[in-house]
């Protein structure tokens, strides 16, 4: 059964009409995102999520951002952060949010890289370093998304995900 709730993720009331709407949620996937031009929805609506999950007893929220956020500023070229700053800072707030709602909720934020509108290749692959830089399908992501969402390993973890055959540099890969 799918119940639809319309609404904007930057208007608090609107979040909360959504959760009041569907009965027992216990798990919260959130790829919300704005743009550079305006990016205020990667922070104030997943905040707004993240809040109305700490409220509603939700158990599990998992996050994704991008590399680039909070301590994997260095990951990506500096020309490349640049660009993305705004948001990156955006979505910072949100991980911040999240990780505060710790003691509340178990958590997982998931930090892509450079993302993909092709074919998944399977071997997208999540990991702790913060200094892994590289490109994701968006498909192998949100394979990642699920197996973190299905796993306790993943618990209270902040993982960047990429394509290890795009890789040169070696890095040691997260097992889910």
């Amino acid at each position: 059964m799918a119940i639809v709730v319309n609404g904007d993720a930057c208007k608090a009331e609107d979040v909360e009409k959504a959760f009041t709407a569907i009965d027992g949620v216990d798990a919260v996937v959130s790829t919300i995102g704005g743009t550079t031009a305006d990016p205020i929805a990667d922070s104030q609506g997943n905040i707004n999520l993240i809040d109305a999950a700490v409220r509603h007893g939700v158990k599990k929220f998992v996050l994704v951002t991008s590399i680039g956020t909070g301590n994997s500023k260095d990951a990506p070229p500096p020309h490349v952060y640049d660009v993305l700053k705004p948001v990156l800072l955006e979505k910072e707030k949100a991980e911040e949010r999240l990780k505060a709602a710790g003691d509340k909720m178990t958590f997982v934020i998931v930090r892509p890289g450079g993302l993909k509108s092709e074919p998944a290749t399977g071997t997208g692959v999540l990991t702790e370093d913060i200094t892994v830089c590289g490109s994701i399908t968006r498909e192998d992501v949100a394979d990642l998304v699920l197996k973190a969402l299905r796993s306790d390993l993943a618990n209270n973890k902040v993982l960047s995900a990429v394509d290890s055959a795009s890789l040169d540099a070696q890095f040691e890969v997260f097992a889910l």
